[in-house]
C-alpha cells in the first residue's frame, strides 16, 4: 500500500480520536476546528477523500462526514495510539475485586469478568481450554448507538454464548501479537462488521483460554488495552500461588 503523508496519518489520527468519542462521522470543517491540522478545511476534505480511494475512511451513505476503516482503527491501535497509565489507585480496587476470588479458576474468571464491564462499559468474557464462557455486562449494550440494531446485538450475544463461534474467531485472529484486535469482515460475520473484540491470551492452574471485551469498533482502546492486560496479569500472579 502507498505509504502516507504525515498530514494523512494526523488525520486519520484525529478522526479516530473524534469517533471514538462521538460515534458520529467526521465532516473536515470538525477536524479544522478541534484538530488544529494547520491546513484549510479544503485541503482536509480533498485529503480525506483520498484516504477513503485508499481505504482508511468511510462514508456512510446518510452522512457526508466520514468514519475510519478497521484498516485505520489498527493502524491507530499499533502506531498511533498513546496508551493511558491507570493510576495506583485503580490497579489496587481491581486487585481487592477479584482477590477474595482467588480459589478456584471458574469463580475468578467469573468476577474478573465483571469488574472488565464495569470498567470498560462494554460486554466482557473470558474462555477456557475446557469449553467454559464468562461472561459479563450484556446491559452495556443498551448505551451504545451501535446496537440499536436487533440484528447486530443478536449477532453478539449468539457469538459470546457459543465457545464454538468464539474458538473459530480465535483461530482466524491470533498471530504473534500478544494482545489481539479483532474488527470488521475478521468477524466472519457481515452484521459484526460495526463490533470489536479486544482480548489477551492467559494460562492458569493447567488451563489456558482468552479474556477480553466485546463492543463497538470505537472502543476505547488507550484505556482498554492496560486495563486488559492489569487483568491478565493479576490472573497470573494470583495462579502462580496454586503451583
Amino acid at each position: 500500500m502507498k505509504p502516507l503523508s504525515p498530514r494523512q496519518i494526523q488525520i486519520i489520527k484525529a478522526v479516530v480520536e473524534e469517533y471514538t468519542s462521538t460515534g458520529e462521522p467526521i465532516g473536515s470543517d470538525t477536524l479544522d476546528k478541534k484538530f488544529n491540522l494547520g491546513v484549510s478545511p479544503a485541503t482536509i476534505r480533498n485529503e480525506m477523500v483520498r484516504l477513503e480511494d485508499l481505504g482508511y475512511l468511510k462514508q456512510p451513505h446518510t452522512s457526508a462526514g466520514r468514519i475510519p476503516t478497521p484498516i485505520a482503527l489498527k493502524l491507530y491501535v499499533s502506531e498511533l495510539m498513546h496508551e493511558e497509565d491507570l493510576s495506583v489507585t485503580e490497579e489496587v480496587s481491581v486487585k481487592e475485586r477479584i482477590w477474595d476470588h482467588r480459589k478456584q479458576l471458574d469463580t475468578l474468571l467469573q468476577e474478573a469478568t465483571k469488574v472488565l464491564s464495569e470498567k470498560t462499559g462494554n460486554i466482557s468474557f473470558a474462555t477456557s481450554s475446557d469449553g467454559s464462557i464468562y461472561s459479563a455486562g450484556y446491559s452495556n449494550l443498551l448505551s451504545l448507538p451501535e446496537f440499536f440494531d436487533i440484528d447486530v446485538t443478536r449477532q453478539v450475544l449468539s457469538m459470546i454464548e457459543s465457545w464454538k463461534q468464539m474458538e473459530g474467531i480465535f483461530a482466524r485472529t491470533e498471530d504473534l501479537q500478544p494482545f489481539h484486535i479483532v474488527l470488521g469482515d475478521e468477524f466472519g460475520n457481515e452484521y459484526l462488521y460495526p463490533c470489536a473484540m479486544a482480548y489477551l491470551d492467559y494460562s492458569a492452574g493447567g488451563q489456558t483460554g482468552h479474556i477480553g471485551v466485546i463492543g463497538p469498533a470505537r472502543l476505547n482502546y488507550p484505556y482498554v488495552m492496560p486495563m486488559l492486560r492489569h487483568m491478565s496479569s493479576l490472573i497470573d500472579e494470583i495462579s502462580a500461588s496454586w503451583s
